[in-house]
């Protein structure tokens, strides 16, 4: 199967954005399989994700990737006027899950994200609970914590984020100077406030990084070989904030991907990470 298999393009509307969703062919084999809802990193569009959607439908799972609001087919385009955080990122997790329901009723459904998408579907368990799914799978998902950085590495993240944010606040918006894409101020407050204290913020009145600590849902957190934003160590900063749900640590690395990795390019080399994506949603309780 190649990563130019067609999708439907759909929308959920909340809160006065369109959230873009693309959501893939059923795979082959038997009514009813695992659905993957996957959300992209920080400024990458859902369509990047076509040859990892391609594997994942090829492991026999239903696939359903969502752009991130503000990029790519969803919209407002990030602007000045635009007053939307982390917390209206964990709101759409929500509302596409809300509007996808009729689909997913008596099956396995797995949240996946990727980075920034990540974070969001977490969040989304741990503000507003983890019924609607039975599984969450992080993919080069880490804290961006400085602290948390190998060696001399680290004396670098926090003048960089910092920088970003102090840019985003002056302006008004992130215009995506060489990172992340376009970006509301909000989203970038909130993610430089995570790399300067290695703590999620309090989203509408929230301590969500309490609430992380209560998520119960199974977790499947992957780091991957050679990534420049968020290393294996970051991912080990966030895993260690999951106190009450059971996690899969794993690692990808460059021999089992067959290619040379970073945080962009496994998704372009990810069919032995799809298997085992499969293999993580097969492992779940079934409703």
């Amino acid at each position: 199967m190649s990563g130019d298999i067609e999708y439907s393009q759909e929308f959920v509307d909340v809160d006065g954005a369109r959230i873009g969703v693309q959501v893939y062919p059923e795979p082959d084999g038997p009514a009813g399989a695992p659905v993957v809802v996957l959300w992209p990193a920080m400024g990458v569009r859902a369509r990047y994700y076509r040859p990892f959607a391609a594997a994942l439908r090829d492991a026999g799972l239903a696939v359903v990737v969502a752009d991130l609001r503000g990029t790519g087919a969803s919209t407002p385009a990030p602007s000045r006027a635009c007053r939307y955080g982390y917390a209206e990122l964990a709101g759409d997790v929500g509302a596409v899950l809300d509007a996808l329901k009729p689909r997913l009723d008596g099956r396995t459904r797995l949240l996946l994200g990727h980075s920034l998408g990540g974070q969001a579907a977490l969040l989304h368990l741990a503000l507003h609970g983890a019924d609607a799914v039975d599984g969450l799978a992080l993919l080069a998902v880490g804290m961006p914590y400085w602290r948390s950085y190998p060696g001399a590495r680290r004396y670098g993240v926090l003048p960089y984020t910092q920088g970003i944010a102090a840019t985003a606040a002056a302006l008004g918006v992130w215009p995506g100077w060489g990172f992340g894409g376009r970006q509301a101020r909000r989203v970038i407050r909130d993610w430089a406030h995570t790399a300067r204290t290695g703590r999620f913020p309090v989203l509408d009145g929230v301590d969500a990084e309490v609430a992380v600590g209560r998520i119960g849902t199974p977790v499947l957190a992957v780091s991957v070989d050679d990534d420049q934003y968020t290393p294996h160590s970051t991912l080990d900063h966030l895993c260690a904030k999951l106190t009450a749900a059971p996690v899969t640590r794993d690692r990808y690395t460059t021999a089992e991907a067959g290619a040379p990795l970073d945080h962009f390019t496994w998704v372009r080399a990810g069919r032995p990470l799809a298997a085992r994506v499969a293999a993580f949603a097969a492992g779940l309780p079934r409703r």
